[in-house]
């Protein structure tokens, strides 16, 4: 039997808890943030009905005097013993969390203006701070964690809780990668973060036979992988993915577009976007997906065959 799973997520502001919220999210966890503490246990309660398992509750200063209860909270949903309760608190130094509130420049939580008259700026940030802490102060002592991220950056802090507080994280926490063949008359895609151009490579487009088929067909297939120039482009662009992949991955991207393109999305790019995905599967392990943007879109005109003309008429005649 699978035991249910509570984190409660808290700790100071500017310490990383919503980019922590959001990797858990990402790695299966049902996350609510900023939730009164008054119903955390009902939240609880309708989520084990509802057959979740991973559940992350995010709380913190915004909660103000409703922090007595989140402890109280935590303490009985601890006590019912039906779900297995961590608490994880975020914190960094002051002087870390004063340069992130001034570079963001966003206001903290608690008013910022110290109750001194004159202190203002600087002086009032960290008022704000000191004052946060001791409201925490009840949150704390119940961690079963406490992740200091003075010194991380927001992909270390990333990194650091999908292995930490859920090692069993499912695959697609690991990062998602797509090949997409399109045709640059289109416009290339969007969401491309790498952009291959392989117009250079003969067009099967000027061949009659090959000109209604599509790079899915095998005698388009043969004919684009069987150039010099296509075989000595895929052999190096498979190098540069395979190395660029894994690092792209642990940098902490989530999802990565590879597009490959030619003039009208429906020969070489798609001939080479499948050979791609098939070599780069077996090199390096991982699902990847394959998709087609302009395969079924582009405009296959027929043999190039002069019309015959009718004759045009003399000069002044009533024709």
């Amino acid at each position: 039997m699978t035991t249910a799973t509570l984190l409660v997520v808290t700790g100071m502001s500017g310490a990383g808890r919503s980019t922590a919220l959001d990797a858990l999210e990402d790695s299966g966890y049902y996350c609510v943030d900023n939730l009164p503490p008054g119903v955390v246990e009902s939240v609880v309660e309708t989520c084990l009905k509802g057959g979740i398992k991973n559940i992350a509750v995010g709380i913190d200063v915004r909660a103000r005097g409703f922090l007595d209860a989140a402890v109280s909270a935590v303490k009985a949903i601890r006590s019912a013993g039906k779900v297995k309760v961590s608490v994880v608190f975020f914190d960094a130094s002051d002087e870390v969390l004063m340069r992130r509130f001034s570079s963001t420049r966003r206001p903290h939580p608690l008013n910022t203006f110290s109750d001194v008259p004159g202190e203002t700026g600087p002086m009032a940030l960290l008022t704000g701070v000191h004052k946060e802490r001791e409201q925490l102060a009840g949150l704390r002592a119940l961690a079963t964690a406490v992740v200091d991220t003075s010194q991380f950056s927001v992909h270390e802090l990333r990194r650091t809780v999908v292995t930490r507080f859920n090692p069993d994280a499912r695959p697609s926490t690991r990062m998602r990668a797509r090949i997409v063949s399109f045709g640059f008359k289109y416009g290339p895609p969007l969401e491309a973060d790498l952009v291959l151009d392989v117009r250079f490579i003969d067009n099967p487009y000027f061949i009659d036979a090959l000109r209604p088929l599509t790079g899915l067909d095998a005698p388009v297939r043969d004919f684009v992988l069987g150039k010099a120039d296509c075989i000595g482009f895929v052999d190096r662009a498979v190098e540069l993915l395979a190395y660029a992949l894994p690092r792209y991955e642990k940098e902490g991207k989530s999802y990565l577009t590879i597009a490959i393109g030619c003039t009208g999305g429906q020969h070489r790019s798609v001939a080479i976007a499948e050979h791609l995905a098939e070599q780069l599967r077996s090199r390096l392990q991982i699902g990847l997906e394959v998709a087609h943007r302009d395969v079924t879109r582009a405009e296959v005109l027929p043999p190039q065959v002069e019309p015959s003309q009718p004759a045009l008429p003399a000069p002044g005649s009533d024709s």
